[in-house]
């Protein structure tokens, strides 16, 4: 008899724990993926899950390269760009626990040559405020300047000086790239590390993050590394890296699944990992308190499950179904990718991409989030496809119904000479346009492989298409007085800069 109840208790709890596997994960995750590649035309995903201190999934699916057959695997490189951020905030507050800093240092302790476009406010800017998003810059306001350029860190930290701010100081969220460059740039005025240094020392390598780099120039000589992918012309090719190093803190870490859910299982386990605290949690905590205003959910496929949406330091921070959602996510060229935790769930969650035209590194973390909260089953992947479509496609009538006009061959009001010539913007410095065999180009001092070619649309008005699909293509106006051209209006695509910016010509 007893031992007839003890194979029964034992069938019991085998079942039991079976009956607690997460349903989605188990039965669905893999097919759920591989139809989303096929949906969405990504060639390759990362997916890691930490639950309850383990890792439940750390694997890749597709492929390295568009039209290969070289597998992702756990140890397969993307770039993860702006989720870089909490590694540099994590790295501040940690020297704030030791007593080396205050994150409500004024920046101009450290960096007593600091200037903002107001030099009072610029008096007031703390560390804080650079973590946070709130110096009154637009979101993304300066990346056209900055993204992928040739500028050193020194340069674009002194370069905020020319960027007239949109907001008020402190008056709401801007995101900013080259805030949080700076944030990093104090570490090595305060412990004589650079930030890779300090990063590594105290991060990475008490993770065992191993195949995790503080730098984007890796991705180009790493034996097990994505390719990035954009679409052209309707046809999705593999695009350059984008040169991030200069804004490091900010946008350039490349790790692996393998490696990401360490940090994950140390985020989810109040700064533990395989039993020792790596980095304190008064540390973490401050990281994930929210500081800056993102707004309301506006967004009816979230009615009453997320309300509030804020910014701590690196970390977005919000509601979900009661719960607390800690979340980042990264685009460079070529790249969207995405983490996450709640940490009263202790479960961490990344997708990587390694194509920026899609929404599905956002959809798959919902559907597992919502997998493991018992919410009723709906298709993120369906969901987000549509609403990806529908912008897709209004992006596509956009270019069609522009160079339409452009096969109207259209005449501009003056001769290509006299538009040619090199123009100013203080921002952004130097440009040349460029008459070369009756075609009007664009070269920009900054970026020295970025061209946009000007095709005629009506008056002074030409449409630009940059030779880098990142960077899209947008209408660039000619500003004319009394017959000659005073200015030139540029724009790039929004995923890099929303701000126009007018060049005066010089000669």
């Amino acid at each position: 008899m007893k031992k007839v109840l003890l194979i029964l208790s034992f069938f019991l709890f085998i079942f039991a724990d079976s009956f607690s596997q997460n349903a989605f994960i188990t039965d669905s995750l893999d097919s759920y993926v591989n139809n989303a590649l096929k949906q969405w035309n990504i060639p390759g995903v990362a997916v890691v899950i930490v639950k309850d201190g383990k890792v439940v999934v750390a694997k890749g699916y597709g492929v390295k390269e568009v039209n290969t057959n070289d597998k992702v695997d756990e140890n397969t490189l993307f770039m993860i760009a702006s989720n870089s951020k909490a590694f540099t905030a994590t790295s501040l507050c940690l020297l704030e626990y030791q007593n080396k800093i205050s994150i409500d240092d004024r920046v101009i302790k450290w960096m007593p040559d600091f200037k903002l476009y107001d030099s009072v406010i610029t008096q007031y800017v703390t560390i804080r405020d650079l973590l946070c998003h709130r110096l009154g810059l637009q979101t993304f306001q300066g990346d056209f300047v900055n993204w992928s350029s040739n500028l050193s860190r020194k340069e674009i930290i002194y370069n905020f000086r020319n960027l007239k701010p949109v907001f008020d100081f402190r008056a709401r969220y801007g995101y900013c790239n080259a805030a949080f460059l700076t944030a990093g740039e104090i570490i090595p005025l305060v412990t004589g590390k650079s930030w890779e240094e300090y990063v590594k020392e105290n991060i990475l390598d008490n993770l065992n993050m191993q195949r995790t780099f503080t730098s984007g120039k890796v991705m180009e000589n790493d034996f097990n590394k994505t390719k990035g992918h954009s679409y052209y012309y309707d046809v999705l090719k593999t695009v350059p890296y984008d040169e991030v190093d200069n804004l490091g803190p900010a946008a350039s870490i490349c790790t692996c699944a393998k490696d990401i859910a360490n940090w994950l299982l140390m985020q989810t386990d109040s700064g533990r990992f395989e039993g020792k605290q790596i980095i304190p949690y008064k540390v973490l905590a401050k990281t994930i308190t929210p500081n800056t205003s993102i707004g309301l959910n506006q967004n009816n496929l979230y009615k009453g499950i997320k309300h509030i949406r804020t910014y701590g330091l690196g970390w977005q921070v919000e509601d979900y179904n009661s719960r607390l959602l800690i979340s980042h996510t990264g685009g460079v060229n070529g790249y969207v990718t995405s983490t996450c935790f709640l940490p009263e769930e202790k479960l961490g969650i990344a997708v990587f991409t390694n194509t920026d035209a899609n929404y599905f590194y956002e959809a798959l973390k919902y559907q597992i989030i919502e997998s493991y909260l018992k919410l009723p089953y709906r298709n993120f992947s369906n969901i987000f496809y549509d609403g990806f479509m529908q912008n897709f496609n209004e992006d596509k009538k956009y270019y069609d119904g522009e160079m339409d006009i452009v096969h109207q061959n259209n005449k501009p009001e003056l001769s290509l000479n006299d538009y040619s010539g090199k123009y100013f913007n203080t921002a952004y410095g130097n440009i040349e346009i460029k008459n070369e065999e009756g075609q009007l180009n664009i070269h920009f001092s900054k970026h020295p492989f970025l061209v946009a070619s000007l095709y005629p649309l009506k008056q002074n008005n030409f449409f630009g298409v940059y030779n880098h699909p990142g960077w899209g293509a947008k209408v660039i106006t000619f500003n004319v007085k009394n017959g000659k051209v005073i200015s030139v209006v540029i724009k790039v695509n929004d995923n890099i800069d929303f701000m126009e910016y007018e060049f005066d010509k010089v000669d």
